[in-house]
């Protein structure tokens, strides 16, 4: 009953949903019962020699220069109480650190402020990115259920297989942390961390990035789904055929022009989505962070739309403004730059479509 009450205060770790996680609470749970049993021990000592040889009771301090007895059992009792912690602890550390014998490896990615995902076993790659609404973000409607904690595409794993992860970021520090398989793992720039997990029940969990990597730290969230194994590999076999079929979709509409209505209405979509939270949805920016797009700038510039297209799709190193040619398909690409160049009244009439991506992308590499 303690236990059950405790946990429903959320006053203490979670058991988690590996045995992993579970090693990491009894561990917990053993060095936090030594540190009780010490306490109590210390303090009734200190509290009965306090009130037993108090003056009023006519105690006179013992004089003596040392105990030799006493110093080596002050010294020793400590050195085997921290023995029996470490030798758990260090077991636990290299057991959570050993990917030998791995099912599945699975290549992370952080960036800012999303995940990559790349399944070495399978020809499966996406990225995943928070699907709370911005609206709720804002107090513009009722926040949700799961808020700031779903994402549009989850990671997906098989239940009772050892799924090694490789951690790492194409930007700044992140840090992947998901509390119920007691992993979390920085995600430094070229270095690559390792994890592993083996998940026992299938279910949602749900994490964080625990580093702070920016202004939308708090707008990258991690969401896993364990499936049972034939489970997963029906969904691995779909995925494989879905994203070679999004491959093969993407090459067919290279060819095709869109119409400005559609290039503006296709951009808003995907400017709202990935670029208002900095330019804001007015395109005005935030003055000395952010540069504006309405009326200056790039976005204006007659001369400036190969400049303006190298910008959206590889960045601007040493700022927050990241490469977009990986996470937008080339009709997004050339949507948002159109949108970008004919919106606020910027009215440039330029009309970007996606084999003018495609060629510029061609021509950068």
């Amino acid at each position: 009953m303690p236990a059950a009450f405790a946990e429903s205060l959320q006053i203490n770790l979670p058991r988690g949903a590996t045995e992993v996680s579970n090693s990491v609470y009894s561990l917990h749970m053993y060095v936090f019962l030594v540190c009780v049993v010490i306490g109590v021990i210390v303090f009734a000592a200190m509290f009965w020699s306090i009130i037993r040889h108090r003056k009023s009771r006519g105690a006179v301090p013992a004089k003596f220069h040392d105990n030799v007895r006493v110093e080596i059992a002050w010294t020793v009792i400590p050195f085997l109480i921290l023995i029996a912690m470490a030798w758990p602890a260090t077991s636990l550390l290299l057991d959570m650190d050993n990917t030998d014998d791995s099912d599945l490896t699975v290549l992370i990615t952080g960036s800012q402020w999303r995940w990559d995902y790349e399944y070495f076993d399978y020809d499966v790659q996406y990225r995943s990115s928070m699907a709370t609404m911005r609206d709720q973000v804002y107090a513009n409607l009722p926040k949700g259920e799961n808020y700031l904690l779903e994402v549009d595409r989850p990671l997906v794993i098989p239940t009772n297989r050892k799924v090694r992860l490789l951690i790492t970021s194409d930007d700044v520090i992140h840090s992947w942390w998901v509390p119920e398989f007691a992993i979390k793992k920085d995600a430094n720039p070229g270095y690559i961390n390792e994890a592993w997990t083996r998940v026992d029940e299938p279910g949602i969990y749900r994490g964080q990035c625990a580093e702070l990597c920016g202004r939308d730290h708090a707008f990258m969230p991690i969401v896993v789904i364990a499936l049972e194994p034939d489970d997963f590999e029906e969904w691995a076999t779909n995925e494989e055929t879905r994203l070679a079929e999004e491959r093969e979709e993407e090459e067919r509409l290279l060819s095709m022009q869109m119409t400005m209505d559609e290039l503006m209405t296709l951009g808003e979509s995907v400017y709202n989505a990935q670029c208002a939270a900095c330019h804001q949805p007015n395109g005005q920016g935030v003055p000395g962070v952010f540069p504006a797009l309405a009326g200056e700038g790039v976005s204006v510039d007659s001369d400036g739309l190969n400049d303006h297209i190298d910008i959206v799709a590889n960045g601007v190193q040493g700022t927050a403004m990241q490469a977009y040619r990986d996470q937008l398909s080339m009709r997004e690409l050339a949507a948002v730059i159109t949108y970008e160049r004919n919106a606020w009244q910027n009215d440039t009439g330029d009309e970007v479509q996606a084999a003018d991506i495609h060629n510029y992308i061609q021509g950068d590499n």
